[in-house]
């Protein structure tokens, strides 16, 4: 057995999206971002505060009042761009957003297919608080709520949510602030909108908007179906006039039908912005012992760096995080079996803390707002293009460099294929599950640019970007038809004698070996015994595994990983098809891209180009972010990103105003951090 594989008897892999907070009793100890004391910390906060100078409404009745729209000095309503710039401190908006916001602020609805990092949350963020009344956020995650909560609260926005995870008197201060108008954004899991109550309490506030996040949830094929984003359609058979907002970062064509299909969106304004993601390097390694490989990749280029690795089963994450702890690093695990208080704590001390790597199931991840991921890696195979791509999209959402790497093998394609053979469901499912794997491998295996063959995949065309392993490195193809026949011919030959054997042992006939197993099965009298000793055990499983990714060659799913022909291997037999093959480039050992302190941390990314002068700057600014962030309970990045930090070392402000004029620096974060920042800045 591959030693990432499932162990007989454990359960198959997390199937996501797994929420880990969704239980029908609160959990002892309340995690981050979760309320825990009547009136006090993130819910009060989030109540209280205000945005700009956005008026607070009061609660005249039953009915309740609508949270009042934005306004300027003067009175006259703010524009989106002036809550922009007054909230979040920025000049302008990027790509697609405006027009975005605008059709939604009008009163339209809207399905935006936009990539991680792009800045999503924005399109309906702004028309919430342009608009009069409270924008209610269908998010299919309590940890993305709890995260955006955080995030909004330190902006000046009134933010809250209502889950399971909370008792029944925190709901009712977040339901009678909704009423009150004192919300600018209320989260929901989908699964709150299948009770009666919350059904009947929107209708007694004023709706300014349904957000629809995480929409391709709805797709019944997709990678993370919920079933209960399917009943979503009712919002607007139940709220004709409240304009909708679908968003996500991952959807094919057939998807992106399908979304605005069941959720009634066929008449909405689409937007669609490209799936690139330059900074990000993507890298596929052919498999050889993956936990040393992952070792080498985080102390030769991410030391000290935050990151997540991805694991195919439980076992595996485990094992995996305990080998990382052992060699020095900062790792923990985090699964679907893990008690609850574990996940929650092991989730909040990544959000929190600098250098820390989740190795996990898909199981985690989705909703994870964390800016500085600096690497994902898979030490598995993913299931399908989709969720390699939105796995791979949590790093680098600050837009600096990071790195999308796997280790990719022979044994994954066998278990991939295996897990569809004998999966539930009608043979039309396994024939889609079969496709999503072959654009998988296909993207595994190719010799052409992987950023090219990745966004072609969702219909974008696009040139070479010289920022991943087959542009910096390319691999050569050659004719391999004469060696898939000598494979074939040594299965066929042990068929003959009513014996099939799995890859190792046939490599072992076609190098020459006499090993005891060979010659007791008295396979040194094959014909095609030692007919490939031109070829290295490594290139022979190559072989193997490309013509099984080919589908010129199968595994059998009984489980013992045996060879077997297919209709087609006959066609490379009778020498009809030839057969190209990728050959794999020498492995060169990459210098670290991190400066790495003798602590084991590394140089923020976003101070790489910074002299020494202003890198003590820079450090100090951090320094003090973590005390600030400490004492409020929440994130770094939620104070400042580490991209404001740098400008504002480079613009090295005097005053307040100056200090203000920095892109990410808000009315409220002004406020608030801005005496800190000044005194920082002055040693």
């Amino acid at each position: 057995m591959h030693p990432d594989e499932t162990p007989p008897g454990e359960p198959w892999p997390d199937e996501p999206p797994f929420d880990p907070y969704y239980d029908d009793a609160p959990p002892d100890t309340w995690a981050h971002g979760v309320p825990h004391d009547e009136g006090s910390d993130e819910l009060a906060a989030a109540v209280a505060s205000t945005v700009g100078r956005r008026a607070s409404a009061r609660a005249g009745g039953p009915a309740g009042r609508a949270a009042a729209r934005a306004v300027l000095p003067d009175g006259t309503p703010a524009s989106p761009l002036d809550v922009l710039r007054t909230v979040w401190g920025y000049d302008e908006f990027r790509g697609d957003q405006a027009e975005i916001i605008d059709a939604v602020v009008g009163g339209g609805d809207a399905l935006v297919l936009m990539p991680t990092g792009g800045g999503k949350s924005l399109c309906y963020q702004v028309p919430a608080l342009v608009r009069e009344g409270t924008g209610v956020v269908v998010s299919p995650l309590i940890a993305l709520m709890q995260d955006q909560v955080d995030a909004l609260s330190a902006l000046g926005v009134r933010a809250g949510f209502l889950n399971s995870t909370q008792q029944a008197h925190q709901r009712r201060e977040v339901e009678e602030a909704f009423l009150a108008g004192e919300l600018d954004l209320l989260y929901l899991a989908p699964e709150r909108l299948n009770v009666p109550d919350t059904v009947e309490l929107l209708s007694r506030g004023t709706v300014a908007l349904f957000a629809i996040d995480e929409a391709h949830c709805v797709s019944q094929w997709g990678h993370d179906f919920r079933p209960d984003y399917l009943r979503l359609s009712m919002l607007h058979e139940r709220w004709p006039d409240v304009p909708r907002i679908a968003l996500t970062a991952t959807a094919t064509a057939a998807t992106h039908r399908e979304i605005a299909q069941r959720l009634q969106l066929e008449d909405a304004r689409h937007f669609v912005a490209s799936f690139d993601r330059p900074n990000i390097q993507y890298r596929i390694a052919p498999k050889d012992n993956p936990r040393a490989q992952l070792l080498e990749l985080l102390r030769t280029e991410h030391p000290g760096d935050s990151g997540i690795v991805y694991c195919l089963s439980r076992a595996s994450v485990e094992q995996t995080a305990e080998y990382l702890v052992g060699q020095g690093v900062d790792a923990m695990p985090y699964h679907a079996g893990l008690d609850r208080q574990v996940r929650a704590h092991n989730q909040s001390r990544f959000l929190r803390e600098d250098g820390v790597v989740m190795v996990a199931t898909i199981a985690f991840g989705m909703g994870i707002d964390k800016p500085d991921v600096r690497f994902v890696a898979h030490l598995d195979l993913p299931k399908s293009v989709e969720g390699y791509y939105q796995e791979t999209g949590r790093a680098g959402r600050d837009g600096l460099p990071s790195t999308a790497w796997m280790a990719y093998g022979l044994a994954d394609v066998v278990q991939q294929r295996r897990m569809i053979d004998t999966s539930e469901g009608d043979a039309a499912h396994r024939r889609r599950l079969t496709q999503h794997l072959d654009a998988m491998l296909a993207l595994c295996e190719t010799a052409s640019c992987r950023r090219v063959q990745l966004l072609n995949y969702f219909g974008q065309s696009s040139e070479p970007c010289g920022n991943c392993d087959t542009c910096l490195t390319p691999p050569s193809t050659w004719d391999g038809t004469v060696a898939a026949q000598k494979l074939l011919s040594t299965i066929v030959r042990m068929a003959q004698r009513g014996q099939r054997y799995g890859v190792g042992h046939v490599v072992d006939v076609l190098r020459g070996k006499k090993t005891p197993r060979v010659a007791q099965l008295r396979h040194d009298e094959l014909s095609t015994f030692g007919v490939g000793e031109d070829l290295s055990d490594a290139e022979w499983r190559g072989v193997a595994r490309q013509l099984i990714a080919a589908e010129l060659l199968a595994v059998d799913t009984e489980g013992y990983g045996t060879l077997q022909l297919v209709e087609a291997s006959g066609e490379v037999l009778r020498g009809e098809r030839t057969v190209l093959l990728r050959k794999e480039p020498e492995r060169t050992r990459r210098r670290s891209s991190s400066s790495s302190t003798s602590g084991g941390t590394s140089t923020s990314k976003a101070a790489a180009d910074l002299d020494p002068a202003s890198l003590e700057v820079f450090e100090r600014l951090r320094a003090w972010r973590a005390g600030a962030a400490r004492e409020q309970g929440v994130p770094a990045y939620v104070v400042f990103h580490d991209a404001t930090l740098r400008d504002i070392v480079l613009r090295n402000p005097a005053s307040l105003a100056e200090l203000g004029s920095i892109g990410g620096v808000g009315a409220t974060k002004l406020e608030r951090y801005g005496e800190g920042v000044l005194a920082t800045l002055a040693g």
